[in-house]
């Protein structure tokens, strides 16, 4: 059988890369990291999902330190704010929406305040000063402190509480006297009972390096200015001013005003790189089918008390669109959404010396597609990782061991195992029978079956195609082993004159449609128009139907599979995640040989769904059911009543295959094969199968290994166990065989494993 070739150090094939605008295009579908609606309705910013969270779970002193992000003064803004965040909440969709002002209210007046804020800050040079009083010169005289500014506010005011006073009455006796001590705890400087004229101004100003106004003052003292509203900036005259109406928007204005004094300060431009300021539109999406609409906590006229504020919180339904994570074993394995995992693995194709740490991760996408039609917005995870594969391969930096074991298997089918046959009695035949690889390597008995019937029932001929399709090669992103697929298949076909395909498997028809001028239709098709034949195994009580990912997006094949198990009897329980949305079993995309523990986690998930019998129309998602040891069935076991019986190792699969191909040629086409037998007796413990099978090591390479050792005697003695130790390389790895000698001419294998290190005798 062919090798293939490991990667050397600087081969390269042809660069394939994704563009950066291609791979940020694709990762701007992910809306993972979009801002909750409430969030992005709050021109402050508030992270209210995570303020909801820590009232929920009683936790007022992390909350709290949430809402002073965006509020100095946490209880004037909660009591006297518009609460734009409220008529954005998904709630109001099904229900009433949370009450996130009120929580805010009791947030600011049950949270705890950290006692070891600003104790460690360092103190800006640069001075500020603010003229004039109300919400807006109070709000930025607190946002500026917060930067460390050192702040004195000239106000007409005769004391701080007059100050506070100020445009607050809306504030409760409690609120006010809170807000007080606040406010005597913030390092501000006042200077109380000033006249804001003109002159004042001008003699005061010099002393600061950067002045802010009310809006009120600033029209006082230069009547001809004219402001840069979304600045909040008088540029002429190098003045922070203030303008607006309500509690929120002096605020939002404090808020923006405070950050063009933090850029005059550092002498820069204020305009430029502000980022987004204010409300914005969220393009996140949330599922609301299993939203609880629990009834609005009554509010008391004194507001909620911290357990109202805490229930009430918790009706909070915390929007997140995880729709991929919630389906997709593999990004739930790797906990990050495709949007950050997506530009993981880009970066992870760009190394060009070093690690590349995402190759595993790259690796263990089943590329099904499931995510794509699950995303409210289609992102293709299977297309990056699919690309990234094809880019590591193009550039000789993707490394051949995840993937060797499937390439060889699929060699092994295309040329020790392949079959092309005619009909006996036809040159050129109207059909050609594709059963798929796993077909034969898993059900040899109902491939043969489903040959002879269709034989019997078709007109104008049905040949025989034993092999793969290239699904493998695909999926390893080896395009030139792909390329050279295609074409063996289609010579293949011509010598039979270009038949109609009858394809076995879902994903075989999938991967031959990519093949130009082939003709195609499913077995399920052909049993359809024909009828179910004689012996068909009726399974008349409730089963789950796994739909391929093969068949992801073909409702036709979808349909035909459910009718022919309708006429099979077969009761179909609904389950989750079927038809398009159906998950991967875990074998696709090749993830079984690349990362067993994410595969294994894909069975599981299709497992979960129901604890019914399973009936498939793919052979691996049957195998890989019946190995976690649920009742599993390909429909085509149904229609022809055959059973495939326990899964097979993988020795047994190629055997199967090689077995099926022989008897077929023997007792159909009449032809000679040669037969398969050893010189000397060979058997093996249960340990050493096992063995075998998760280490993918075949019958075949221990033969190698022993013929190695028949031929040369080497072998070390391990003396406390008694065993013989034999190795040979075969191909790009080693392979070390624990035997001891059985019977006259015999031999019984104890333990296997490889290694793609080189053993090297140094002579001398």
């Amino acid at each position: 059988m062919s090798q293939i070739q490991e990667r050397g150090s600087t081969h390269v094939y042809k660069v394939n890369r994704i563009s950066k605008e291609e791979m940020d295009s694709m990762v701007e579908r992910c809306v993972y990291e979009q801002p909750p609606f409430c969030s992005a309705a709050c021109p402050l910013k508030l992270d209210t999902r995570a303020m909801l969270k820590a009232a929920a779970e009683g936790d007022f002193k992390k909350a709290l330190l949430l809402y002073e992000k965006i509020a100095p003064f946490p209880l004037i803004l909660s009591q006297g704010c518009e609460a734009p965040c409220e008529k954005a909440c998904r709630l109001c969709e099904v229900g009433d929406g949370v009450a996130v002002r009120a929580i805010e209210a009791a947030v600011a007046r049950f949270g705890e305040r950290s006692k070891l804020g600003g104790v460690f800050r360092t103190k800006k040079r640069k001075t500020t000063a603010i003229f004039g009083s109300g919400l807006f010169a109070l709000f930025l005289a607190g946002e500026l402190e917060k930067k460390a500014y050192p702040v004195t506010v000239f106000c007409e005011e005769p004391d701080l509480e007059s100050f506070l006073h100020c445009e607050t009455a809306f504030l409760d006796e409690e609120a006010f006297e809170l807000e007080a001590r606040r406010l005597q705890g913030k390092d501000i400087q006042f200077v109380f009972g000033c006249e804001l004229s003109p002159d004042f101004f001008a003699e005061q100003r010099a002393a600061f390096d950067v002045v802010c106004a009310s809006e009120a003052v600033a029209k006082r003292v230069y009547l001809d200015a004219v402001c840069i509203p979304e600045l909040m900036f008088c540029e002429e005259r190098q003045l922070v001013m203030g303008f607006g109406e309500g509690v929120m928007a002096a605020a939002f204005g404090a808020k923006k005003a405070a950050l063009t004094v933090d850029r005059l300060a550092q002498k820069l431009d204020p305009r430029n790189t502000r980022g987004s300021e204010g409300a914005v539109e969220s393009r996140l999406y949330t599922d609301l089918s299993e939203a609880e609409t629990l009834s609005r906590v009554p509010l008391p006229a004194a507001g909620y008390t911290r357990e109202q504020a805490a229930e009430e919180a918790k009706r909070c339904i915390q929007c997140h669109c995880e729709e991929c994570l919630k389906s997709c074993a593999y990004l739930k394995h790797y906990k990050k959404h495709p949007g950050l995992l997506a530009k993981e693995i880009y970066n992870n194709t760009q190394i060009i010396m070093g690690d590349h740490q995402l190759n595993k991760p790259m690796n263990a996408c089943s590329l099904c597609g499931q995510c794509t039609v699950v995303c409210p917005n289609g992102f293709d995870m299977a297309r990056v990782c699919s690309g990234a594969r094809r880019n590591m391969v193009s550039t000789d930096k993707m490394p051949l061991a995840p993937h060797e074991f499937a390439l060889l298997d699929m060699l092994f089918s295309n040329e020790e195992a392949f079959l092309c046959r005619p009909q006996p009695g036809y040159e050129r035949c109207k059909y050609v029978f594709f059963p798929g690889c796993q077909a034969a390597a898993i059900a040899p008995a109902t491939v043969r079956a489903a040959y002879e019937d269709l034989c019997a029932r078709l007109d104008g001929g049905v040949a025989l195609m034993l092999g793969c399709c290239g699904a493998i090669c695909d999926w390893a992103g080896r395009y030139e082993m792909y390329d050279k697929t295609k074409d063996f298949i289609d010579r293949e076909l011509a010598k039979l004159g270009d038949p109609i395909v009858i394809a076995g498997c879902p994903t075989c028809k999938k991967e031959l449609s990519e093949h130009e001028s082939v003709q195609l239709t499913g077995i399920w098709d052909v049993l359809l128009e024909l009828g179910l034949p004689e012996g068909a195994k009726k399974l008349e009580r409730p089963v789950a139907l796994h739909d391929s990912c093969g068949a992801r997006g073909d409702e036709q094949v979808q349909g035909a599979v459910r009718t022919l198990c309708g006429e099979l009897g077969c009761e179909l329980v609904d389950t989750p995640y079927s038809g398009d949305r159906s998950p991967c079993c875990g074998y696709g995309g090749l993830t079984a040989y690349a990362n067993r523990e994410v595969a294994q986690e894909m069975t599981e998930k299709c497992l979960e769904r129901s604890g019914e019998a399973y009936v498939s129309y793919c052979m691996a998602c049957r195998d890989r059911f019946a190995r976690q040891g649920r009742e599993s069935h390909h429909v085509l076991e149904l229609v022809y009543g055959t059973d495939a019986g326990a899964p097979p190792d993988i020795s047994e699969k190629r055997y199967s295959r090689l077995t099926l191909k022989n008897d077929l040629l023997r007792e159909i086409w009449q032809e000679e094969t040669a037969e398969m037998k050893l010189d000397y007796e060979l058997t093996y413990t249960d340990e050493a199968r096992r063995m075998m099978d998760e280490r993918m090591i075949l019958t075949a390479d221990v033969i190698a290994v022993l013929d190695g050792f028949r031929e040369t005697g080497e072998a070390i003695l391990d003396s406390d166990t008694g065993l013989l130790i034999a190795r040979r390389r075969v191909g790009n790895a080693t392979f070390w065989v624990a035997f001891t000698r059985g019977g006259d001419d015999g031999y019984v294998v104890h333990r296997a494993y490889s290694h793609r290190m080189q053993v090297v005798k140094r002579e001398g």
